[in-house]
């Protein structure tokens, strides 16, 4: 059914289950894995006083990288063809959702495995959902992972 199949992580407990669910399906259609994580570029503020975006840059690139290896071990300790990925949002119109959808297109996906929180109304308004727009621009198909805890 599935031969490649891609798993949005952020190390996240809901990314978590949506990688153990990326795992089962891969194992069940002998499919290869690949993880990623998407860093977020902040744009700089510039009335904000002294600020160096590169600082939060630099730890949110090691905190992926933490992510990813540990989404590579777990993906491999299953048996499966594994990769993992970090990459960086072009702060050039980019966003999140698209920056999986450019992934998902490169690794030639059958399928997207994400995890979402399930907020609603007001958290949902204030928060936004990288699953909810990356379902808008996907061209793939999605299997979106609730938390068990949508609260």
């Amino acid at each position: 059914m599935y031969k490649h199949i891609l798993v949005a992580i952020d190390g996240s407990d809901t990314s978590k289950l949506a990688l153990k669910a990326a795992v089962q399906l891969a194992s069940d259609c002998h499919a290869s894995l690949a993880a990623l994580y998407v860093v977020d570029n902040t744009p700089i503020l510039y009335d904000a006083g002294y600020y160096d975006p590169s600082i939060l840059r630099t730890a949110l690139l090691e905190e992926g990288q933490r992510v990813c290896a540990e989404a590579l071990a777990a993906i491999k300790e299953a048996g499966l063809e594994a990769s993992a990925n970090v990459v960086e949002v072009d702060l050039l119109g980019d966003d999140i959702a698209h920056r999986i959808e450019a992934a998902a297109l490169a690794a030639k996906a059958d399928v997207v495995v994400l995890g979402t929180h399930g907020r609603r109304g007001f958290k949902r308004l204030m928060l936004g959902s990288v699953a909810e727009r990356f379902v808008r621009v996907s061209t793939r198909p999605v299997l979106l992972v609730p938390s068990h805890n949508p609260d």
